[in-house]
Order: structure tokens, then C-alpha cells, then sequence
């Protein structure tokens, strides 16, 4: 087995005397796909931080490979509306070249859009102009936050293709953060769910060779996403304390 490109080994952090990330481990490798989800406000953000080298743990450790190059997409993007800003220009500030860029709006398929206004583009425009930004770093490991928010369905179909095709042309490793808590993309290596903790493990269950599934969404996009299913021991309280499975309050 490879070495990993970047390890999180029992992390804790604590923001304001409320513990955010709890005993924390994970692996990302080269080619592998890990997804994580959970609820808003279970540490998501926080744990893409930590693995950005932004955030320093509390305690646990953070080890990454020698000379780790990590392409970053966030969440969202804010442009005033009023400033005149081509997706050429929004990608020269990060020092990129001409040529560089040129070369990463085609592998996202967005080579015409290059003198096109980045507050005229739509979501799914957006999203790819982002991941062009992340891939002009020439990344070891990607690191996407929400990579299909604002996405229509068939927009996240392409986006999730694109993405694992890239992982293979890279020979990278991708973290993808994602608020869904059912659909999670096919070809994902590992599902992490996340509460504060990591709740729970394991491959997507394919669910793309069922025939009502492919009626219902077409065969392109039963093959692109998978449904995960959720074996958890522990449940969480209101406040997202653990508590038993099985406990019952008695009157």
C-alpha cells in the first residue's frame, strides 16, 4: 500500500471551549477518493482547516508527505458584482501564466469561457472555474469543499465524472466535503461520516444497477452516484452528545 499523502491522527480541536473535532484519524492516498459527510455543523470545515495546515490541533497529529502540493476548492466565492473580473484575469491572480491556465480551463472543459465575466457564469460554470483555480498548483491532493453546491442534477453527474477522471490524470488523491447525507458520489473509495467524531466507514453501497433507480434518474447518473448507507452504533441528542442506541427514558 502507498504512502499516505496526508495523515490526521486522533485530532482534536476545540474552538471556544466546545470541542469541534474529537479523536480525528484519517488517511488520504494517491488515486483514492474519500468523501466526507455529516450534518451542518459537524466539524466539516474545521477538519478541512486542519488538513490545509490553517488550523493547528489541539492535540493529535498532522503529518503530510515531503513537499505535499494540495489544490484547494472552497465552498463558495464571493465577487462584487461591480468589479470587472474575467476568468482569466481571476486565475492570473494566483500567479498562473497564460499558458497554465489556458490548459486548465480545458480540462474542465471551460477553454470558450476564458474573456467571459465571473459574475455572468452560473453555478456549474462557477464550480469548474474553482476547480481549474485548485488544479493550476498541480496538486498531490485536491481538497474540495462542497464541489457541487449550486449545481443542477445533471451538472453534478459531469462535475463527479470530471472529478474522477482527474484523480486518474493527476495520479492524486481527493478529499471531497459534502452536506449531503444520502447521495455520495459512485466512485468514491471511502465514505467518513462525521458528527464532532467520526461516526462511521466504508465503501458506497451501489445502488446504480437497480432498474427503478436507472428509470428514475438515467443510467449516466445511476452510475455516478451511489446511495451510502449508515451503520451507526451510537446515536446523537439534540446538542450531538452521544447516547446508546438502545437507551429509553422510564416515566
Amino acid at each position: 500500500m502507498s504512502t499516505p499523502l496526508l495523515t490526521l491522527d486522533h485530532v482534536t480541536v476545540r474552538l471556544s471551549d466546545r470541542t469541534v473535532l474529537e479523536q480525528v484519524s484519517l488517511e488520504l492516498r494517491r488515486r483514492e477518493i474519500v468523501t466526507v459527510i455529516g450534518p451542518n455543523g459537524a466539524g466539516k470545515s474545521t477538519l478541512v482547516k486542519v488538513a490545509l495546515g490553517l488550523l493547528k490541533p489541539e492535540s493529535g497529529s498532522v503529518r503530510s508527505r515531503s513537499g505535499l502540493r494540495i489544490g484547494y476548492m472552497p465552498q463558495r466565492l464571493h465577487i462584487e458584482p461591480s468589479l470587472p473580473l474575467t476568468v482569466t484575469r481571476f486565475l492570473q491572480l494566483g500567479g498562473a501564466g497564460l499558458s497554465a491556465i489556458r490548459e486548465s480551463l480545458a480540462e474542465v472543459d471551460m477553454a470558450r469561457f476564458g474573456g467571459n465575466a465571473m459574475q455572468a457564469l452560473s453555478g456549474g460554470e462557477l464550480q469548474r472555474v474553482l476547480l481549474a483555480r485548485a488544479l493550476l498548483r498541480r496538486p498531490d491532493l485536491l481538497v474540495l469543499d462542497e464541489p457541487v453546491q449550486g449545481v443542477d442534477l445533471a451538472g453534478q453527474t459531469a462535475m463527479y465524472e470530471l472529478i474522477a477522471d482527474l484523480r486518474l490524470r493527476h495520479d492524486c488523491g481527493v478529499l471531497m466535503v459534502s452536506h449531503d447525507l444520502h447521495w455520495v458520489m459512485a466512485k468514491t473509495d471511502r465514505v467518513v461520516c462525521l458528527n464532532h467524531h467520526v461516526c462511521c466507514q466504508g465503501h458506497p453501497e451501489q445502488v446504480g444497477n437497480d432498474p427503478a433507480y436507472q428509470a428514475l434518474f438515467g443510467m449516466s447518473f445511476a452510475r455516478s452516484l451511489a446511495l451510502y448507507q449508515h451503520h451507526h452504533n451510537h446515536a446523537h441528542d439534540f446538542h450531538g452528545h452521544v447516547v446508546a442506541e438502545h437507551s429509553h427514558h422510564h416515566g
